[in-house]
Parts: structure tokens; C-alpha cells; sequence
């Protein structure tokens, strides 16, 4: 399945909506949609997993990564309505609570 990412920016916070699969393949796009966030003026990073069925450590690295870049930048990112495929191997790899995963 493709990742599909779409963007909503507010003052309060920028969305980053994520629906498919979230794998090797499609990281590059991923990390770089949450790169382009994090230099964004809004202090809240939120990327919306509601769609995300499927995620590999690759997905997992990149959110982990992101987590430390939005610290160094002083944002806080959120990972939300998360699956609970995608949960399970936020658990599994013991990262759950570093980047913020919530269902």
C-alpha cells in the first residue's frame, strides 16, 4: 500500500495526516514531511497515525529520530490515534513512551 501524507497548519499546531503503510520504502517521504513541520512557527508537532495500518522499525527509527529533532528545535511532536498494530510495535521496540504514541 503507498503512504499518502497530507499537511494541516495552524497556528497552534501543524498536522501531519499519514494514511498506508509506513515501510523502507516510503520513509524517505515520512522524514521529510516531519522535517519540513519541525522548522514550521507552531510549537506542536502532531502527526495523525489514524490511517497507518502497517508500520516497520525503519517507520519506527524515523519517528525516533524525529522525536529527538523536534527536541533539539524545543517542539513538541505527538504521534496520535494510533493503531493497534502500530502501537504493538511502538511497545515491542520499547519507544513508546520517547515518541509520544498514543491510540
Amino acid at each position: 500500500m503507498d503512504l499518502a501524507i497530507t499537511v494541516n497548519p495552524t497556528p497552534e499546531r501543524y498536522l501531519v495526516a499519514v494514511s498506508g503503510e509506513v515501510d523502507i520504502s516510503n520513509v524517505p517521504a515520512l522524514r521529510d514531511a516531519i522535517n519540513l513541520a519541525l522548522e514550521q512557527p507552531p510549537a506542536v508537532v502532531e502527526l495523525d497515525f489514524s490511517q497507518v495500518s502497517y508500520i516497520d522499525s525503519t517507520g519506527i527509527g524515523v519517528l525516533v529520530g524525529a522525536a529527538h529533532h523536534a527536541r533539539e528545535h524545543e517542539k513538541q511532536l505527538e504521534v496520535t490515534h494510533a493503531q493497534p498494530n502500530v502501537m504493538r510495535v511502538a511497545q515491542l521496540l520499547g519507544v513508546d513512551e520517547l515518541i509520544g504514541i498514543t491510540a
